[in-house]
């Protein structure tokens, strides 16, 4: 009897799904992994995905790096899909492309959504992503270290999908009543 109602549970679960977006050196990997693991749930993030293949299948200009972030996108919704479809919880980290992305993840009509956008002042943004080229922290090959896509602001902005819409950035006042507000919605959903 027990297995029976552990099914039904299973089965009457509405599954989270958590978009982290924003512009490259934002802040949305550090924050999706802290959520990932006061969650206690999956992260798939599109550089993890993006990282191996620039490793397997090498480097080269703008447009060879935006087809490998197009297959990224592509794995990372395959595999989000999978793990919804398992009804299981998924926090999302990448940079959604506004206009884009959203036919991929209105795929998931049954799931919760909410996308939390990072924003940082700009000066601090490029900073950060000048000290990764440095210090080889990121790939070279991702290319957002580049003046043009530094300038490119696409990906600095909501999705247009259902749900809550959180930002996170704007000092740490700011940032503690988004993560109460994500906390919200973690735990309401």
């Amino acid at each position: 009897m027990r297995a029976t109602s552990e099914a039904h549970h299973t089965a009457a679960k509405t599954v989270r799904l958590l978009l982290i977006t924003g512009l490259p050196g934002s802040g949305k990997s550090t924050l999706a992994r802290l959520l990932a693991r006061r969650y206690a749930v999956l992260l798939l993030s599109k550089d993890a995905i993006k990282e191996p293949l620039l490793e397997v299948i090498g480097t080269g200009d703008a447009a060879h790096s935006r087809m490998l972030s197009d297959a990224s996108f592509a794995v990372l919704f395959a595999v989000a899909r999978q793990a919804l479809t398992a009804r299981l919880d998924v926090i999302l980290d990448a940079n959604f492309r506004p206009g884009e992305h959203e036919a991929a993840l209105a795929e998931f009509p049954s799931a919760s959504i909410a996308q939390v956008l990072c924003q940082i002042d700009e000066p601090v943004r490029l900073a950060r992503v000048a000290r990764r080229r440095q210090d080889g922290a990121r790939h070279p090959g991702h290319g957002d270290a580049t003046p043009a896509v530094q300038a490119q602001r696409a990906s600095d902005a909501f999705l247009e999908l259902p749900g809550e819409r959180l930002t996170l950035g704007g000092g740490e006042s700011a940032d503690a009543r988004a993560l109460e507000a994500i906390d919200r919605y973690w735990h309401g959903a």
